[in-house]
C-alpha cells in the first residue's frame, strides 16, 4: 500500500487487520453512506458482469443464486417447522 493512498480511500481487501478498526471509523454510517455504497457496489457488478461486450450467463446466474440462498433463508424459520411435524 503506498503512502500517498489515504487509509480511508483504501478498499476493504487491500486493508490489513490491524487497520481495521480505524478504517471502520472512517467509514459514513449515515443512511445517504449507506445508500451510496449499495449503489457504488451496484454499479461495479453491473458493469463488469452485466454491461460487456461478450456478455455470458455468468451475470445473471449469480444473481439467480443470490435470490435462491436469500429466499431459502428467509423461509428457513417455516422449512425447519414443517420438517419437525409427523405426517399420519
Amino acid at each position: 500500500l503506498p503512502a500517498a493512498v489515504l487509509l480511508k480511500d483504501t478498499k476493504l481487501m487491500d486493508v490489513k487487520l490491524g487497520q481495521l478498526g480505524t478504517w471502520l471509523a472512517m467509514r459514513d454510517f449515515t443512511p445517504g453512506g449507506i445508500l451510496g455504497a449499495m449503489r457504488r457496489g451496484y454499479d461495479r457488478y453491473y458493469n463488469k458482469y452485466i454491461n460487456v461486450r461478450k456478455g455470458g450467463l455468468g451475470g445473471i446466474s449469480m444473481l439467480l443464486a443470490g435470490y435462491i440462498v436469500l429466499s431459502y433463508a428467509w423461509s428457513y424459520s417455516h422449512v425447519k417447522h414443517d420438517r419437525r411435524r409427523k405426517y399420519h
